[in-house]
């Protein structure tokens, strides 16, 4: 942790800071890039390939993309997200990407500190978040060229890290460090505190007297503590505005059937890397149960192959299903995830197996847990099947975590009474601001507000910097 960090987290009782994030990865880090006085503007000779978009950037030459009217700049955008901000950003930064080329950036970035805001960002691992927590070797589904951030391509960065793309991607490792590179070659380190936990963001209208509040907007506290060798050092900070950049990966789903608790049931795939380092998984132990059809499960399904290590792979849709991941991914871009579909649709228990070590059960119900290492599953017809294994992944999607918000955040979702869930379900936010459409000076990026890609979260953070710039404008001096 730097030392700003550190008197941040002293600061308990002094002058608010103006913006607390909370998360560190791709979006946190972009949002704070921002925040830091990088501020973009389109270069004089660019000419975007959108004609539309191209005659709206010459009409206001030389100023800033956030100083500019982003709702008129993202009218008529169109592509794989459903975020105008994120469709316009995402446009800036990689032109003609969509049609396979690979034309420069449309701006140009310019450090202009009288534009910073002072900003906090705290997260549970280091700058980059869960991609340090993803096993190292793990390809990315998105390519190479979708992970970067700002005037720093992953391309560039890995030529002189000497390191090269695989198909296209990159491996998760490479990203996790590129991540944490950007911090510190782009000076942001000083913003960043790791190690940091939220346990709870409270806000209500504050007392004039109490933490320099100067007007009637609310203000937040942001309580937790951080995790260090020595035990736990609780902090309180106060902020006018908190931005919520968690992602999606802090609470695994769970079956929610009798034996899930048992020791040998596991929900990330960090626990197979586990067992298999220390030897407690060999080619000669029972299956390896990996219970979903997403890629967490088919990355499962992989790693325990490379290792010669037997798998059940049961799923509950049926293989030939159009909502299964696998039927949307390009065969050229993706061989091995078409690999496990392959194996997926060829190989059932009841069949004899043309993939030694590896069966599957698709359309299969699992019951049951038993504490021998066993697991109780209904077949499509209705009979039941026990099958004695070593150790059970289930790997069937997360959750974002939120349980330092009021409700778990419920009440934020664009359906308050529907499970809060980053694809069907994320927080209400206003689309050219990303600010909560129910709590003043309440921001929610990423996987929260609906954007699931590195590419796309972006624009996430050029909105919520444009409305805080705006807001620290209008600030009473």
């Amino acid at each position: 942790m730097s030392s700003s960090g550190k008197d941040h987290l002293g600061a308990s009782s002094s002058e608010p800071l103006p913006v607390i994030i909370v998360g560190n990865g791709p979006s946190g880090i972009c949002l704070s890039y921002l925040l830091s006085g990088y501020t973009p503007y389109v270069k004089p000779d660019a000419v975007h390939p959108h004609p539309l978009l191209q005659r709206k950037l010459t009409e206001a030459p030389g100023v800033s993309i956030l100083d500019q009217d982003l709702d008129y700049l993202s009218e008529g955008l169109e592509g794989r997200s459903q975020s105008p901000m994120a469709l316009l950003f995402d446009a800036l930064l990689r032109p003609d990407t969509d049609f396979g080329g690979n034309m420069k950036s449309v701006l140009t970035w310019k450090h202009q500190e009288e534009h910073a805001i002072p900003h906090v960002v705290l997260g549970r691992n280091l700058p980059g978040g869960a991609w340090h927590s993803i096993e190292g070797s793990m390809v990315t589904l998105s390519q190479g060229q979708w992970m970067g951030l700002p005037d720093l391509e992953v391309k560039d960065w890995m030529q002189k890290k000497r390191r090269g793309l695989r198909n296209s991607r990159a491996t998760a490792g490479d990203i996790a460090h590129y991540y944490r590179d950007y911090v510190v070659k782009k000076g942001l380190g000083h913003n960043f505190v790791s190690g940091a936990v939220v346990t709870a963001v409270e806000w209500g209208t504050p007392n004039p007297n109490r933490c320099g509040a100067q007007d009637s907007s609310p203000l937040f506290q942001v309580s937790g503590f951080l995790s260090r060798d020595q035990g736990r050092q609780p902090f309180s900070l106060w902020a006018r505005n908190v931005v919520l950049a968690t992602g999606t990966f802090d609470s695994p789903a769970r079956l929610g059937i009798p034996g899930e608790a048992l020791p040998f049931i596991h929900h990330e795939l960090s626990a197979l890397e586990a067992a298999t380092r220390v030897g407690a998984l060999t080619p000669a132990s029972d299956p390896v149960l990996i219970i979903g059809a997403g890629l967490s499960a088919a990355d499962a399904v992989l790693y325990a192959r490379h290792y010669n290590i037997p798998v059940i792979h049961a799923f509950r849709r049926a293989v030939d299903d159009p909502g299964l991941v696998f039927n949307q991914l390009p065969k050229m871009l993706y061989p091995e995830y078409h690999k496990v579909h392959q194996m997926m649709r060829e190989q059932s228990i009841l069949s004899p197996s043309p993939y030694e070590g590896y069966r599957s059960l698709p359309g299969h119900r699992l019951l049951c847990f038993k504490e021998d290492c066993q697991a109780v599953f209904q077949d499509l017809k209705g009979v039941e099947k026990v099958f004695e294994v070593s150790l059970v992944l289930v790997l069937i999607g997360s959750h974002p975590d939120l349980s330092f918000l009021p409700g778990a955040g419920a009440d934020f979702a664009v359906d308050p009474d529907q499970p809060l869930s980053t694809k069907r379900n994320p927080i209400d936010v206003d689309p050219f601001t990303y600010q909560s459409t129910r709590q003043e000076g309440l921001y929610a990026m990423g996987p929260l507000a609906g954007d699931n890609f590195v590419r796309f979260v972006q624009g996430g953070a050029l909105a919520v910097a444009s409305s805080l710039l705006r807001k620290e404008t209008r600030k009473p001096p």
